[in-house]
């Protein structure tokens, strides 16, 4: 085990990704710190982490935005190094240069790297000055007063895009020139509302495109390396639902020159520590999309088929080691795909839920991870993101990865809260998905997917009834929750 020049990491985060870079830095014997809104008092992430700090704010998700206190935790907990994880300030330079000028380690890229690939505007340009391929488009900024012309020279259907956006925010469809004005009006609205920043850029939308990323890490003596591409077809407004790793239907080819593109514009840029670059792919053809400058929520996948802790090389790589594999070091093997259980009703057009978690039971078998944030008892809000845990599984084969996934998705217990476990299922099972013919705009093409059984199906109510036979509720209390819960399934 190589020494760190930190033996503590504050984790400014949340959810199933705090528990993530819990168990690595216990693997690592460090010790861990984290910050928490009252609201997560309960969550396994604040039980788990040898120091948890209060913070607070106007709103739960502010307090976890609030650099100050973080920094201020950092010090009580006398850590060394801080992790963002995903999401919150992961991708914000203000905060990694804070973080870095109050003499902590941040657990990612330089201030720099994070202010040149974090915005989708400067990104792009930089990547097409280095050679890679970029779709047709129009940025507001380089003359606001003919923008909308530009755009409308690109011709229908357009994709307008927030520079500073993410997580499928800002970004809207306009499949007809008539309704351009309105889709620009509603992104940029968005984008000033989540990233405090308006300025946009339009492209050609691709219909029936292909997201593929890739893992790459770089250290701070010029050497990057790739952990080779994931598929993120499957989406929702945006959003990726299910992932996998290698891509599926792609030429060796095609995955070389994607895979060797994104070490270009990580070497190009200086990077150092984990980062992601996302292409779109049109038939033979591929376009850079964008660089995260952070941990992906899909990582897994590529540590399930690489056998490569990617948190435990952030760690290595911030802590100024020297990437300890090169190139031919990394082999991928067999197959290995995650979905995202969230807390959302697809039937009712994937509105968000809540409620307290009565019963959480998830089965177990060979190549099976799950990744959690939550745990029995706890309360389900929409304080935060609805992602409540991700379900990877690793097999020898494509098909038998997503048979084991639909398998838990079918066989898994979570009572009092409605989530998308059984839609995930369906989409497991389904035979496009299943011949590996998917594209973005795939679950918008087959809305019977969402529109499946309710949560009063068959199997989750005999689910239940076995549950309240044994004593698996954390107290007596539970059990006349549960007994509603049945009743409410049983009048459905």
């Amino acid at each position: 085990m190589r020494k760190l020049p930190f033996d503590t990491v504050l984790i400014a985060n949340r959810g199933e990704i705090a528990v993530r870079v819990i168990k690595t830095l216990r693997e690592l014997e460090l010790r861990s710190a984290i910050v928490y809104h009252a609201l997560d008092a309960g969550a396994p992430a604040v039980s788990m982490a040898d120091t948890a700090i209060a913070v607070s704010g106007r709103t739960p998700v502010a307090a976890y935005l609030d650099t100050a206190q973080i920094i201020a935790a950092a010090r009580e907990a006398n850590a060394g190094a801080i992790h963002p994880g995903y999401g919150f300030l992961a991708e914000n330079a203000d905060f990694a240069r804070a973080v870095v000028e109050s003499g902590f380690t941040f657990v990612g890229p330089t201030p720099e790297s994070i202010q040149l690939m974090g915005d989708k505007i400067r990104a792009r340009n930089f990547a097409q000055r280095n050679g890679i391929p970029v779709v047709h488009s129009a940025i507001e900024e380089d003359d606001p007063a003919s923008f909308i012309m530009r755009a409308r020279s690109i011709g229908a259907p357009l994709l307008v895009k927030a520079s500073a956006g993410g997580g499928g925010k800002g970004m809207r469809i306009a499949r007809d020139l008539d309704t351009l004005e309105d889709a620009i009006a509603e992104a940029r609205s968005e984008a000033q509302r989540y990233f405090g920043d308006g300025r946009l850029y339009i492209e050609r939308y691709i219909e029936e495109l292909r997201h593929i990323e890739v893992q790459v890490l770089g250290d701070s003596f010029g050497s990057v390396v790739h952990l080779f591409e994931r598929e993120c077809s499957v989406q929702r407004r945006f959003q990726k639902v299910i992932e996998e790793a290698p891509a599926s239907t792609i030429s060796p080819r095609l995955r070389q020159r994607i895979c060797e593109a994104a070490v270009r514009i990580a070497r190009a840029a200086n990077y150092r520590n984990a980062g992601t670059v996302e292409f779109i792919v049109d038939g033979g053809d591929f376009y850079f999309l964008e660089m995260n400058t952070r941990l992906q929520v899909e990582h897994p996948v590529t540590e399930m088929i690489t056998g490569i802790d990617i948190v435990a090389e952030q760690l290595y790589l911030a802590g100024g080691h020297e990437l300890r594999f090169s190139q031919s070091d990394i082999v991928s093997k067999g197959h290995a795909i995650e979905a995202r259980m969230c807390a959302e009703a697809p039937e009712r057009g994937f509105s968000p839920t809540t409620g307290k978690v009565l019963v959480l039971e998830y089965p177990g078998g060979p190549g099976l991870r799950i990744d959690t944030g939550i745990s029995q008892g706890q309360q389900i809000t929409t304080a935060f993101d609805s992602l409540l845990a991700k379900v990877i599984v690793h097999a020898d084969t494509r098909n038998e990865a997503a048979l084991k996934v639909e398998r838990v998705m079918r066989e898994l217990v979570l009572l009092g809260c409605e989530t998308n476990a059984s839609f995930l299922a369906r989409v497991l099972a389904d035979e496009q998905f299943l011949s590996g013919q998917v594209h973005t705009g795939y679950l918008d093409e087959n809305p019977q997917l969402a529109a499946g059984e309710s949560p009063s199906d068959l199997s989750t109510f005999l689910a239940a009834a076995a549950l309240l036979t044994r004593p698996v509720c954390d107290s007596a209390d539970a059990v006349p929750e549960l007994h509603a819960s049945l009743g409410g399934w049983r009048n459905a």
